[in-house]
This record gives C-alpha cells, sequence and structure tokens, in this order.
C-alpha cells in the first residue's frame, strides 16, 4: 500500500541534480548508485575489481569501530516527509540499521562545523526489504547525512518531499515553469500509468528515453487519459510545451487542458473535481518526437491552482511545461 508521503517528489532523486558530496566508504558499490530513479536490480554472477556488482551503495566490512555515512547535496531544497531505506538484494550484506539527519545551507555545502539535526533515529534494517518512515519536521533542507551502522549496503535511498522556493523572490512579471518538480509541482493522479510514471512530466530537462515520460497502456475501451496535476504556485498560463520526444508510435494524436483555482478539498477528491474544470486549452493536434509550444491557443482564465491534461485516446508525453506569472 503507498504510503501518503510516496506521493510527494523524491527530493533524492539524481534527476533533480542530487549528489553524494561526501562519503565515507563505497568500495564495492559507488554511492551515487544509491540516487537513482530506476528500481534496483540484480545482475547474476557480475562481478568488477572489487567484488559482486551491486545496484545501490555498499562499504567494505567495518574493522574498527565507527559506521559509514555519506552527506547528499539534494537537487532541490525540500520539506521532508518520509524516507525509504530499500535494500533490495542486500541479504547477507546490509546494515542493520540506519538514521537520517538534514542542514540547510544557504550558499553552497556544509563547513565540518555545520549543525545537523536529527530527522530520524537510528531504525532497524532487514534485507531485501523497504523500510518506510514518516518524518514530522516542516523545516526545508539543503543537504541530508545518511548513517549506516556499521557497514553495509542499501539499494536506494528515497527522500520524500515538497520542494522549498521562496516566492517572495519570484517577481511578478518573471515567467516561471509553475509545473516544474524544481518548483513545487505535483502529479496527483492519472488514469493510467502502465509503462511510465506520472510525475516524470515534471522533471527538469527532455526525457532521455520512453521510460523517463508518462505512458499508458493501450486504450481498448471508449474515452481517454489523463493526469492531474497540482502547481508549485497559483499563477497565470501564457505558454505552454507538451513534449512527445522519443514517443514515435505510441504519442498521443491530439491533448486539451483544464484548469481551475482549486479552494479548499484533498488531493483525494481532486479526480471528481476536475470533470467539471475550464478549458484551458482546446484540442491541439500532436506529432511525434518533438516539443509542441502553445500561447496563442491558451484561454484567459485568470490564475490557477491546478490542471488536467487529457491526451486522447492515450500513448506517451516525455515533459510538460506550464510556464506563467505567479498571483496571490
Amino acid at each position: 500500500m503507498t504510503t501518503t508521503f510516496e506521493k510527494q517528489i523524491n527530493l533524492a532523486d539524481a534527476r533533480l541534480g542530487s549528489k553524494a558530496i561526501f562519503v565515507t566508504d563505497d568500495w564495492f558499490a559507488a554511492v551515487d548508485r544509491m540516487l537513482q530513479p530506476e528500481a534496483p536490480v540484480w545482475k547474476e554472477g557480475v562481478f568488477d575489481d572489487n567484488g559482486k556488482w551491486m545496484d545501490g551503495w555498499e562499504s567494505r566490512r567495518k574493522r574498527f569501530e565507527g559506521y559509514d555515512y555519506t552527506i547528499i547535496r539534494l537537487g532541490v531544497p525540500g520539506v521532508i516527509s518520509g524516507v525509504d531505506i530499500d535494500t533490495s538484494f542486500f541479504t547477507g550484506n546490509y546494515p542493520p540499521s540506519a538514521s537520517l539527519e538534514a542542514c540547510f545551507c544557504q550558499d553552497g555545502d556544509p563547513a565540518e562545523d555545520a549543525e545537523w539535526t536529527e530527522l530520524l533515529s537510528a531504525v532497524s534494517l532487514n534485507g531485501n526489504s523497504h523500510h518506510l518512515h514518516a518524518i514530522n519536521n516542516d523545516k526545508p533542507w539543503t543537504h541530508i547525512r545518511f548513517n549506516i551502522f556499521p557497514d553495509g549496503g542499501v539499494a536506494r535511498l528515497r527522500v520524500y518531499g515538497t520542494p522549498y522556493l521562496n516566492w517572495s523572490e519570484i517577481g511578478s512579471e518573471q515567467e516561471i515553469d509553475l509545473a516544474s518538480s524544481l518548483n513545487g509541482g505535483r502529479a496527483l493522479a492519472c488514469s493510467d500509468e502502465h509503462f511510465g510514471r506520472m510525475s516524470n512530466i515534471l522533471n527538469p530537462g527532455r526525457g532521455v528515453n520512453m521510460g523517463d515520460g508518462w505512458e499508458t497502456a493501450r486504450r481498448r475501451t471508449p474515452g481517454n487519459d489523463w493526469v492531474i496535476v497540482a502547481l508549485g504556485h497559483p499563477g497565470e498560463i501564457s505558454r505552454i510545451v507538451v513534449d512527445t520526444l522519443h514517443f514515435k508510435g505510441n504519442y498521443p494524436d491530439s491533448c486539451s487542458i483544464q484548469a481551475a483555482y482549486v479552494k479548499g478539498g484533498t488531493d483525494e477528491q481532486i479526480e471528481t473535481q476536475s470533470l467539471f474544470w475550464k478549458e484551458l486549452l482546446p484540442s491541439q493536434k500532436l506529432e511525434m518526437h518533438q516539443e509542441h509550444e502553445f500561447s496563442e491557443q491558451i484561454n484567459a482564465l485568470g490564475p490557477i491552482t491546478h490542471i488536467r491534461l487529457n491526451i486522447f485516446p492515450d500513448g506517451g508525453i516525455s515533459r510538460l511545461r506550464l510556464f506563467g506569472h505567479i498571483s496571490d
């Protein structure tokens, strides 16, 4: 069962720019593997110069006191709501326990005397398992320190939360992608995500392949597929980009976008609410493997907080950009 925080953005995702800036030891498996977005894999019989190849971070067996840890610069500062410590495929070599600390650095990386705040006290770990823990702290953080006791391997560390952006520094005349995951945009619900996760369409940059987009199964019943996105901040949309990069025999025939300024309610109710939203972008024809930019076609709805992208009848898109100006 998916936890509430797992629907939020993985702030430690390498695709957002997250990177380990220090590690005590990653002899067996490079620490940055732990930040990759794909699910970990097992490669039977694959070895490198240091031993069995493992998809994650793995340190040597410690023969002296102490423990291993890594410091990770989050790709985007954010408020952390929960973590998933994933030890998939680590069975006789996982750490017995782990903890998480964080700090906020206004500029650059933390110095040696930086103050770290404990977000998750040491918790027990099992092999080949997901360990989901909610975090109750409403402060934003730029860096995390992940501690494993005393050594071993972790396949993936996912740090779920909400990106933090000081919106008071964004001028009302500045155009900004209000749907970008870096700016707090969140994919809330969709009709189907059989081949690719809905949250991928809000990632920075262009997609690296079809797997780095949102793709539905082939529809065999009447209707169309859709995804609902909450903007990072209320705003008026001036430019929309729908990118079908890498989607050639499976791109949607057309798309449209509905939108609204949502007041009250919960994310769970958003699907029903979206049925009555007004049309922001009338139906537009799409082509394979290219960016489609729309501006003159956009209807003036004023400030909005949520959109519903409809694709007809099904298929995949790589990215969705909603450029606009913030409003109160």
